[in-house]
């Protein structure tokens, strides 16, 4: 199988080296694309007013000036010589991906190009406690257990409008008991933040940051089994259509549409 790799944290991102040796386990048809520069949170971005610059490192390796979408059309549609891949892996993310952060995961993103190219995806993450630049995330456990999965999720397939995004607890290999298969979670608190500075010359600025608030997630979501040590795989697709209310609607909306309206007051 040739297998693609991207990611969002970067082409000389450690996760990006972990990809490699699980791809590696599977196959020895190994290209990679991705960014030249950290693009964490660029959901699914594309580069629309600058040139799309790309820095060819070796026969199959190259970092692009762009997204990670950016990254997954260039190499299908240009870098790759021969038959397109038969798998896209996007990460190992520093960090996790579940609940509301897929939608502004380039991880996540990275393997939704894939799969608008008709390529079954994988988005990995290798989630961490803290952050700090001196932890280290425990890529053994992604590469312990990733190259399993894949194979056992390419063995039963899943529908073609669909990756799958799979997480890996932060702990070690031997603390893992068991894989959960999980519907995407919602934290019940907003977690980021944004504080103001003032730098040396006395003009204002922001720094978007992250508080370290636990949630209590429901049984059977992604956030659950992270909590409690287990890997997560969760099905994605980019429908998002709220159909209960869809249904709602019709009912009030369908139709003519509202001619009159009727003024609000700024103070209600």
């Amino acid at each position: 199988m040739r297998i693609l790799l991207t990611n969002d944290d970067g082409i000389n991102a450690p996760g990006l080296q972990s990809l490699e040796r699980i791809a590696r386990a599977l196959t020895d048809d190994v290209w990679i694309c991705a960014p030249e520069y950290e693009q964490s949170g660029a959901s699914r971005a594309l580069t629309l007013s600058d040139p799309i610059r790309v820095r060819k490192l070796d026969g199959r390796r190259f970092a692009v000036e762009g997204t990670p979408t950016d990254c997954v059309m260039m190499a299908v549609q240009q870098l790759i010589d021969g038959p397109a891949p038969g798998l896209v892996l996007s990460g190992v993310n520093r960090g996790q991906n579940l609940a509301e952060d897929v939608t502004l995961s380039g991880t996540v993103a990275g393997a939704i190009e894939g799969m608008t190219h008709g390529i079954p995806s994988i988005a990995l993450s290798q989630t961490m406690t803290f952050f700090h630049e001196e932890i280290v995330a425990h890529w053994e456990t992604a590469e312990a257990f990733g190259p399993g999965i894949i194979q056992r999720l390419l063995e039963v397939g899943w529908p073609a409008d669909v990756i799958m995004n799979v997480n890996f607890p932060a702990v070690s290999p031997d603390k893992v008991a068991e894989v959960e298969v999980t519907r995407q979670g919602f934290r019940d608190g907003l977690l980021r933040t944004m504080e103001k500075r003032t730098d040396l010359r006395g003009r204002d600025y922001y720094w978007m940051g992250f508080s370290a608030k636990a949630s209590q997630p429901a049984v059977g979501t992604d956030l659950r089994a992270i909590y409690e040590g287990r890997i997560s795989v969760t099905p994605l697709h980019i429908d998002l259509t709220h159909n209960e209310t869809v249904h709602a609607l019709k009912g009030v909306l369908g139709g003519a549409p509202p001619k009159s309206v009727k003024p609000v007051r700024a103070d209600r």
